[in-house]
C-alpha cells in the first residue's frame, strides 16, 4: 500500500475518510468539506445517528457530483483519550471499511475537533500505520480471488505537518513490515515452511543490515545441544539455530536479546496429538516468527540499539529415529532432562537456545516467545499472553508496553514450590510437571536455562495464531509481539 502525506486541500474527487470524535463534531477541515457539499455531510451524520463511537464506521454515498463521491467516517471515541494505539485502531477500522466498500484508493482527512490527545503529524502517521497494518492478506496459494477482494493500494493523508508525518510514518511502516513478515511466516503451510526454508527467509534480513548466522546440526552437536537436537531427530528436515544480529547502538554496548521457539510443525512426536485441529500446528513457530519480524522492524527503522535474535528451528515428527518418552538428553548447559512427553518439545528447543544466547552474548536481558502450552489458553484465553519473569523491572516494562500497544500480557507466578514439580528421579529435571499448573511448570523449566540473566517468557499460544480479530488484524497469523517488543526497545533501550 502506497502512503503519501500532504497539507489539507479540498479533494476534487474520489473517496474521503474523515475522523469523528465522540459527540459527532467535525474538525475544521471536515467542516470545509461539509461546506463544499452544502451541509450534506453533517446532515447525513445526524440522520444516521453517528456519534463518533470508538472504531465505528459509516459509509456515505455523496450524490450530485460534488467534491467527493464517497465519505467514510470513522469514530475515534473521546478526543482527549485518543492515544497512539487507538489512533492506529481508528486507521485500521477506516481501512477495513474502505476495503469492504471495494475501494482501492482513499484520501484521509487526519484531523479532529476539540483538543485531541494526539494531533498533527503524529496523528496522521498513526492513522496511516493502522491502515498499513490492517491491509494484509495471505492469498498466495489461491488461484481464484474473492469477487469483492479488492485491496486498498493507495492512501493520501491530509494533515498539518505533512513532512513530519512522513518522517514519523517511515519508522512505523518498518514496524508494520515486520508484523506482516511475522504473519506471513505463521500463515505459511508446513510443506513450504520447514526449518531449512525458514532459515532461508531469515537470511533475507541481511538486505536490511542484519547479520545472520545459521548453525546446522553438526555445529549444534559440537556445542552439546542435545535438548534441541532430540526434538528434531525424527524429522527428515534438518534443524537450524538462526542467530540474527542488529548493531544499531554504540559499539560495545551490551545487547538486548530475543529468543523464539520455531517448531515449524508439531505432530507431538511419539506422544502424538489428536488429529482434530492438528493442522493448526503449522503455527507452532509463532515465537520465532515474532523474533524474525522484530529484527526486521528494528533494522528497518534503524533502531539505535544492539539487538540479538535467536530462533531454534525444528520439526517434531514421529519418524523411525524419533525421540521416545522416557529418553534422557543432555542440554548445552550440561543439565540432563528426562523427556516424559515428546509433545512438550518447545521447552526443549528453548532450553538450548536460551543457554546459548546468554552464554555467548551476555545480554542485558532475554525475552523468549513461544506457543508453548494449551494451558495458557485455559487460563487467559486469547486476550493476554502469559508473562513469566525473574525480573520485576523487565516484567513491568513489558506490561506497560502491552497496555500501550494492546498486545497485552498477564504476569503468572514462578516459585520454588512449582519448580519442585519438574524434579526427576533419574535426571536433573523432567520436561513436564503433571496435570496441574502446566504453563507455570513450563516457565519453571525454562528458568533453569537462563543462568540468572534478567529474563521473561511470553507464552503466546493464544495470541500468535488464530487469535481474536481486531481493527488492525484480520489474519489467522497475527504477528503478535512485534509491536509490543518494538515499543519495549523504543521506550527503554535505545541510545
Amino acid at each position: 500500500m502506497k502512503v503519501s502525506f500532504s497539507p489539507f486541500s479540498l479533494p476534487k474527487s474520489g473517496a474521503l475518510g474523515i475522523l469523528v470524535a465522540e459527540g459527532g463534531k467535525l474538525s475544521a477541515d471536515a467542516e470545509a468539506v461539509d461546506k463544499a457539499l452544502g451541509g450534506a455531510l453533517a446532515n447525513a451524520l445526524k440522520v444516521a445517528g453517528f456519534k463518533g463511537e470508538r472504531d465505528k464506521t459509516l459509509d456515505l454515498i455523496v450524490p450530485g457530483g460534488g467534491a467527493v463521491e464517497r465519505i467514510i467516517a470513522v469514530g475515534t471515541g473521546k478526543a482527549d483519550e485518543l492515544d497512539e494505539v487507538r489512533a492506529e485502531y481508528a486507521g485500521g477500522s477506516l481501512a477495513g471499511a474502505a476495503q469492504a466498500a471495494g475501494l482501492t484508493a482513499i484520501t484521509v482527512c487526519a484531523s479532529l475537533a476539540g483538543k485531541p490527545k494526539l494531533a498533527g503529524a503524529e496523528l496522521a502517521a498513526r492513522i496511516a500505520s493502522g491502515m498499513r497494518l490492517r491491509v494484509y492478506s495471505f492469498e498466495k496459494y489461491k488461484t481464484k480471488k474473492a469477487p469483492n477482494g479488492k485491496q486498498l493500494t493507495s492512501v493520501k493523508v491530509l494533515a498539518e505537518g505533512a513532512a513530519a508525518a512522513r518522517k514519523t510514518f517511515a519508522g512505523l511502516e518498518a514496524v508494520a513490515a515486520g508484523v506482516h513478515l511475522a504473519r506471513d511466516l505463521v500463515n505459511e503451510p508446513s510443506n513450504h515452511l520447514h526449518p531449512g526454508s525458514f532459515a532461508n527467509e531469515i537470511n533475507k534480513l541481511s538486505k536490511l543490515g542484519v547479520k545472520v548466522e545459521l548453525l546446522d546440526e553438526k555445529a549444534m552437536k559440537k556445542l552439546g545441544m542435545g535438548s534441541l537436537l532430540g526434538v528434531a531427530q525424527g524429522s527428515a528436515h534438518k534443524p537450524y539455530l538462526a542467530v540474527m544480529t542488529w548493531e544499531g547502538g554504540k559499539k560495545g554496548d551490551q545487547p538486548v536479546a530475543f529468543v523464539g521457539k520455531g517448531v515449524t510443525f508439531d505432530t507431538g512426536g511419539i506422544s502424538i496429538k489428536p488429529a482434530g485441529g492438528m493442522e493448526d500446528m503449522k503455527g507452532d513457530m509463532g515465537g520465532a516468527a515474532c523474533v524474525t519480524g522484530l529484527m526486521a522492524a528494528l533494522a528497518g527503522r534503524k533502531a539505535k540499539v544492539n539487538a540479538i535474535g535467536v530462533v531454534g528451528l525444528v520439526e517434531n515428527m514421529p519418524g523411525h529415529n524419533a525421540q521416545r518418552p522416557g529418553d534422557v538428553v543432555t542440554s548445552m548447559s550440561g543439565q540432563t532432562i528426562a523427556v516424559l512427553n515428546t509433545d512438550a518439545e518447545g521447552r526443549l528447543v528453548l532450553a538450548d537456545a536460551l543457554w546459548y544466547t546468554q552464554d555467548r552474548f551476555k545480554p542485558k536481558f532475554m525475552v523468549n516467545l513461544a506457543t508453548l502450552t494449551g494451558a495458557i489458553l485455559i487460563a487467559l484465553g486469547k486476550e493476554h499472553a502469559g508473562l513469566f519473569s525473574n525480573d520485576d523491572k523487565l516484567s513491568d516494562q513489558l506490561s506497560k508496553a502491552g497496555q500501550a500497544t494492546l498486545e497485552k500480557v498477564w504476569r503468572m507466578p514462578l516459585t520454588p514450590e512449582y519448580d519442585k514439580m519438574i524434579d526427576s528421579d533419574i535426571a536433573d529435571m523432567k520436561n513436564i510437571g503433571g496435570r496441574h499448573a502446566g504453563s507455570i511448570t513450563a516457565g519453571q523449566f525454562l528458568q533453569r536455562f537462563v543462568n540468572n540473566v534478567p529474563w521473561a517468557h511470553l507464552d503466546v499460544a493464544g495470541t500468535a495464531m488464530d487469535s481474536t480479530k481486531n481493527a488492525i488484524n484480520q489474519s489467522w497469523g497475527s504477528g503478535w509481539g512485534v509491536r509490543l517488543l518494538d515499543k519495549l526497545v523504543r521506550d527503554h533501550y535505545e541510545s
